[in-house]
């Protein structure tokens, strides 16, 4: 049941909302041909506005807490850690749009709340004051993710779970690479 949790929260993953939403709004656009051509909710926000910026972001995340309530209800805990990280996978390589996707900070949010949710006493926190103060959101999903490492050395949860968090903070950090470079050279955009 553990290898059909994962399949079915890997293609839950793959729903890219950031594709979806404009489209159910009645939108011809193509998000990844505008802005920075991401399909999360911060290039959505820029780009189609503020309503389908929250939309996309909530469905992001609620993609991710689904996907670990299916996988442990299918398998229990190890099926919960697994669907979660099967679904972070679905969301920056998608099977429905040629496994492009996002930067997996939304979806891995929602997998790191319904796997560990003690981490966002931290984390939230981190991420939310990162944005207010330099204005761009890739440092503060980097730094959000980062901060896992402290959580998971606070708190201890499961190993499967402790593993399941770091993989996800990898992931989120890595698909930024290019964040990363733009703000080391002191051209990433801000939000506002």
């Amino acid at each position: 049941m553990i290898i059909i949790s994962g399949v079915l929260a890997y293609l839950m993953g793959s729903v890219t909302f950031g594709m979806i939403v404009p489209k159910l709004m009645g939108s011809d656009r193509d998000v990844r041909e505008e802005g920075s051509g991401n399909v999360g909710a911060t290039n959505v926000l820029r780009t189609m506005g503020l309503l389908q910026g929250a939309l996309v972001l909530a469905g992001d995340l609620l993609k991710g807490v689904a996907a670990v309530a299916l996988g442990s209800a299918l398998a229990g805990p190890n099926g919960a850690a697994a669907a979660g990280a099967c679904a972070l996978l679905g969301h920056c390589y998608p099977v429905y749009y040629g496994f492009k996707g996002g930067k997996g900070a939304a979806t891995g949010g929602g997998v790191v709340l319904a796997l560990f949710p003690k981490s966002l006493l931290i984390m939230l926190p981190v991420f939310l004051v990162v944005i207010l103060i330099t204005r761009m959101v890739s440092l503060g999903s980097i730094l959000g993710a980062l901060t896992l490492i402290l959580c998971v050395l606070l708190f201890q949860p499961p190993a499967v779970v402790a593993a399941v968090c770091l993989f996800a903070m990898t992931m989120v950090v890595v698909k930024h690479k290019d964040n990363i470079r733009r703000i080391l050279n002191g051209t990433e955009n801000k939000l506002w």
